[in-house]
């Protein structure tokens, strides 16, 4: 095992000593910081998003910017915008920059704000840069957005776009903890009720998660798992190879961002398990928290309570390692 590789068990470690019963949150958190991208986060009230957020920022030596969406908010809420101050005697037009200039940025409940809100944050997560006023502003190089949203209480919501979903990496699942782990959260709550010693925990560094990305880079992808890779992708566009319902379950398909997110993935995953090569175990580890909010599902699918897991479940059943 590497350094690097033990600095990111401990940041794992670390987190899931606060977040309880979400090791997979933790796991797909970690691999989506590591393979530079973003992450929405769906689950009921209550469910640990906020609180697995904000345990990342604090055991990483990254800020934290948090932004509550509202349907009144404004886009230079998002990324700042120029004001005029005082210098030298003059007024000089100066950028303040918004709360997406932080490492990690929280967008609170995103289905709440209007779209062009939402729209703020596209180009800060694909191009790591933000344009005001005709001026481009670039983002920190350790940046990473991490949305969450509330699957119930639709009421005032807007829908995030499929351009917008498709930007981010993964899309993780929040359920409710089991009765076991349930007891556990209370402990750990009355726990940090109490006065908490002056000993800060050590933080990870910033540098310990480019050298894990430059590490992660060198972990091998053989041709095969790279057809393996296209083959589950093209499952959701192609479907009248397959049998059974499923090329009934989908309208449209996955992008081709699908086929680089499992691929980067899939690597982070590998390399998690000190591995310097990809298989198929690791590919399916994470196929669903890729593929899930990228697919559109049919009337029927939806009308029969399919779900997007069970048809990448079904996917992964049909679609063999060449």
């Amino acid at each position: 095992m590497t350094e690097t590789l033990a600095a990111i068990n401990q940041l794992k470690q670390q987190m899931q000593l606060s977040v309880l019963g979400q090791e997979h949150v933790v796991d797909n958190l970690i691999i989506a910081l590591l393979a530079n991208g973003n992450v929405l986060l769906e689950g009921l009230p209550g469910t640990a998003k906020t609180r697995s957020i904000k345990t990342m920022a604090q055991v990483l030596a990254a800020d934290l910017g948090r932004i509550q969406f509202t349907a009144d908010l404004l886009p230079s809420d998002v990324t700042g915008t120029e004001i005029f101050q005082e210098t030298n005697g003059k007024q000089v037009l100066t950028f303040q920059p918004g709360p997406v200039f932080n490492n990690l940025v929280l967008a609170d409940e995103i289905n709440r704000a209007p779209a062009k809100v939402q729209g703020a944050l596209l180009e800060a997560m694909e191009e790591r840069q933000v344009t005001v006023a005709g001026e481009t502003h670039k983002l920190p190089e350790l940046f990473m957005v991490l949305a969450t949203q509330n699957p119930i209480e639709q009421e005032g919501t807007y829908p995030l776009p499929e351009a917008q979903m498709d930007r981010f990496l993964m899309k993780i699942n929040i359920d409710y903890p089991d009765e076991k782990t349930e007891v556990g959260i209370i402990r750990l709550v009355r726990g940090e009720e109490q006065p908490q010693s002056d000993n800060e925990a050590v933080k990870i560094s910033q540098e310990s998660i480019f050298t894990a990305r430059k590490e992660i880079q060198q972990v091998h992808v053989s041709e095969n798992i790279e057809h393996y890779i296209v083959a589950l992708v093209m499952a959701t566009r192609d479907l009248t190879r397959y049998q059974g319902e499923l090329k009934n379950w989908i309208e449209v398909g996955s992008s081709p961002r699908a086929s680089i997110a499992l691929d980067k993935c899939s690597r982070a995953h590998a390399w998690m398990q000190d591995k310097d090569f990809v298989d198929p175990d690791d590919v399916r580890s994470i196929v669903h928290s890729v593929l899930r909010h990228r697919l559109i599902l049919s009337y029927e699918a939806v009308a029969d309570g399919i779900s997007t897991d069970q048809v990448v479940a079904e996917i992964v059943k049909q679609v063999a390692v060449v």
